[in-house]
């Protein structure tokens, strides 16, 4: 392995270890997901899980709508620091995640705070009330990633955030050649020729951009 990339796991391990650690519950869940899905490193982890909890609890969502659950991590994640009357809508479109992430709810104390919309997201997020939300996850198919951004842009509040996860997809996004790194190569650049919001893409994990609606 490379000198830069050995230096750059070190890292990554250390801010781990300098970070608020994962409960008991996630811990599990991780473990869960790593030892039986084909593809363990679509869970958010640990960093972007505490990144997604400092905005709720700096912003003081109540209201949260999250587009691709996978097997619950980031929900359960955000539900945790949710005061008492927070909510989570998540949308999922795998039975088998659905049937998974519930069970580890119903683990939690927090886990009641989550409703879980099965099948497709697209036709879950039309039957939720604009500007009813105060923050936006979005971590789902890459295709449908501007459309994602663009109907959260309705949910969420004027000042509301909306957080999209794998944003720099690797480093493809510079010379995007795939179906996925083009989809999220125009997601970004619709999202840096939006107006009515505030944005910063960060290097955080695989890239993470942040969008505060400013719409007037």
């Amino acid at each position: 392995m490379p000198l830069a990339e050995t230096i750059h796991d070190n890292l990554l391990g250390y801010c781990r270890e300098h970070s608020k650690a994962n409960s008991s519950v996630l811990v599990d869940l991780e473990k869960y997901t790593i030892e039986n899905e084909d593809t363990p490193q679509m869970i958010c982890g640990q960093l972007v899980g505490n990144f997604l909890q400092c905005i709720i609890q700096m912003t003081q969502a109540k209201r949260v709508v999250e587009v691709g659950m996978f097997t619950g991590f980031s929900a359960l994640k955000m539900a945790e620091v949710l005061p008492d009357g927070g909510k989570i809508h998540t949308c999922e479109l795998m039975d088998k995640h659905v049937q998974t992430a519930q069970s580890f709810f119903d683990k939690s104390d927090h886990g009641s705070k989550i409703t879980i919309h099965s099948g497709p997201a697209l036709q879950s997020l039309e039957q939720m009330q604009s500007g009813s939300f105060d923050m936006a996850f979005i971590d789902a198919d890459k295709i449908n990633y501007l459309n994602y951004y663009k109907r959260c842009f309705t949910l969420i509040r004027n000042g509301g955030i909306i957080i999209l996860d794998n944003m720099l997809w690797g480093g493809d996004v510079l010379i995007p050649k795939d179906d996925d790194a083009k989809s999220l190569r125009k997601t970004g650049d619709f999202i840096q020729s939006d107006k009515r919001i505030f944005n910063i893409l960060l290097p955080i994990r695989d890239g993470l951009m942040l969008c505060i609606k400013n719409e007037k």
